[in-house]
């Protein structure tokens, strides 16, 4: 393998065709230089170059190493550079699981600050189910995930990035879809249920039938789906009624009323959730954009609390 540092010094004599004067740009003693040429074309096996008293000249296979010197050495410097970058997270790969909730809530605007502050990271999205998120964590085939909590395994470290209530998604057909005041949660009971099933959400799924049990009765369960858009067209088909995060308000979806609660539901928590070891650069910069993100609605809803109070 040919030493960069000595194809660095033989393009400084080669462009001056002067020890000397390539030995004063390389701020070395002449000596040292003609040592390393002749080391050079050791390595090589062929005379870079003609010398005599008065001169020194190319030969073919030198002027050849000229123009391949150079451009190794630049594509050296481009790699040194790239790889720079990805230390520091403005280049790379990141891949991101996010269940299909938050893409009518935070992710839209995380991934807007996210690519503007690093447009040289390629982003690869991928919409899992929480449990799916949590086996790809491990497994390394995803970074990041934005998932419901809980997650309870102390190789990963999370972050909570938004929390809110339920609402019911009725079929515009429905009785109850004519009101335009919060529903009574008993209301519901006897109508069936649309919801995700207990081994993808187990957290949404227990948080919903404990709160009907509260509001007096056990859900009737009649279909099962593991992403909100599916959840909501069985709506709109007349299958049944959903609690759903009140975010999918946002989703318009014909033949499906949405509607607020009178009782305070179970907040539904979403977690950015990400290996504790994970050493990414790209992570490291996405994670504390994450947080950003976080404490600035944070700080939007104290300033609308305030202004609401005054």
């Amino acid at each position: 393998m040919i030493d960069l540092r000595r194809l660095r010094y033989f393009v400084a004599v080669a462009e001056l065709l002067h020890f000397g004067r390539a030995a004063a740009r390389l701020h070395m003693s002449q000596p040292p230089l003609s040592r390393q040429i002749q080391q050079l074309e050791r390595e090589i096996g062929a005379v870079l170059f003609r010398r005599s008293k008065r001169r020194v000249e190319l030969t073919d296979a030198g002027a050849y190493l000229l123009d391949e010197a150079r451009r190794m050495l630049a594509d050296a410097e481009t790699l040194a550079v790239r790889t720079r970058r990805v230390e520091s997270g403005e280049t790379g790969r990141l891949t991101l699981g996010f269940i299909s909730a938050v893409d009518y809530s935070i992710l839209p605007g995380l991934l807007s600050a996210y690519r503007a502050a690093h447009p040289g990271v390629t982003l690869e999205l991928r919409e899992l189910t929480s449990d799916i998120q949590l086996r790809e964590l491990h497994e390394g085939r995803i970074d990041a995930g934005m998932l419901l909590s809980p997650v309870d395994d102390t190789a990963l470290a999370t972050l909570p990035l938004l929390r809110e209530r339920l609402v019911a998604a009725l079929p515009e057909d429905d009785a109850l879809a004519r009101s335009r005041t919060a529903l009574s949660l008993s209301a519901l009971a006897g109508r069936p249920f649309v919801i995700f099933p207990r081994s993808a959400a187990a957290g949404l799924y227990d948080a919903i039938i404990e709160f009907c049990r509260n509001g007096g009765f056990a859900p009737r369960i009649a279909q099962e789906a593991i992403q909100m858009q599916t959840i909501v067209s069985l709506v709109s088909a007349g299958l049944g009624v959903a609690l759903v995060p009140a975010s999918l308000r946002d989703m318009r979806r014909r033949g499906v009323v949405y509607r607020s609660l009178r009782e305070d539901s179970p907040l539904l928590t979403v977690l950015l959730a990400w290996r504790a070891a994970n050493r990414s650069a790209c992570l490291a910069q996405f994670v504390a954009t994450a947080r950003s993100s976080v404490r600035r609605t944070a700080a939007g809803r104290r300033a609308a609390a305030a202004s609401a109070m005054s």
